[in-house]
């Protein structure tokens, strides 16, 4: 008899995040009540980050607004953003930092095998790198897992890959 396997992962399509970015951009050049803020967004890929930087933290706290409903719409959950504090640079200019949450965390892997392992299905879990890997030799078993931990609130996305 075989076996089926797949994984639990947490990545960000960098592509959709730099769209998502790039139409907010859009939005907040043409926003009323962003006119004169100075407000700048800036993606860095190598860093899988972006940074906003304006003219008072309010501005941020609207342009971030903007940016989450962007990415929301492009399919990336706004648990994937880790916002950084938001830093005062020289007058009353301010940035924050926005970290784009890429691969699982050993604690993240380790809250997915736990709740895989209380719905006591016959599957195991295992953490491999930024990924777990959960196998079994029934599909509806492992549906019944990906449904588990897809209703939880884990506090991070959680995709499903190499499904076989």
């Amino acid at each position: 008899m075989s076996t089926y396997s797949f994984d639990f992962i947490s990545e960000v399509d960098l592509q959709e995040a730099d769209n998502a970015i790039n139409q907010a951009i859009k939005e907040i050049d043409h926003r009323y009540d962003l006119r004169g803020s100075n407000c700048e967004v800036e993606l860095k890929r190598n860093d899988k980050s972006f940074q906003v930087r304006a003219d008072g933290e309010h501005f941020i706290v609207s342009a971030m607004e903007i940016i989450k409903n962007k990415m929301i719409k492009r399919g990336i959950s706004v648990l994937a953003l880790d916002e950084q504090k938001v830093e005062l640079l020289s007058g009353k200019s301010v940035r924050q930092t926005v970290k784009l949450k890429a691969g699982l965390t050993k604690e993240d892997a380790k809250k997915i095998t736990s709740l895989v392992k209380e719905q006591k299905l016959k599957v195991t879990a295992q953490i491999i790198d930024e990924k777990v890997r959960v196998t079994g030799k029934s599909k509806d078993d492992l549906q019944d897992c990906i449904a588990a931990v897809q209703k939880a609130d884990l506090g991070f996305p959680v995709q499903i890959d190499n499904l076989r």
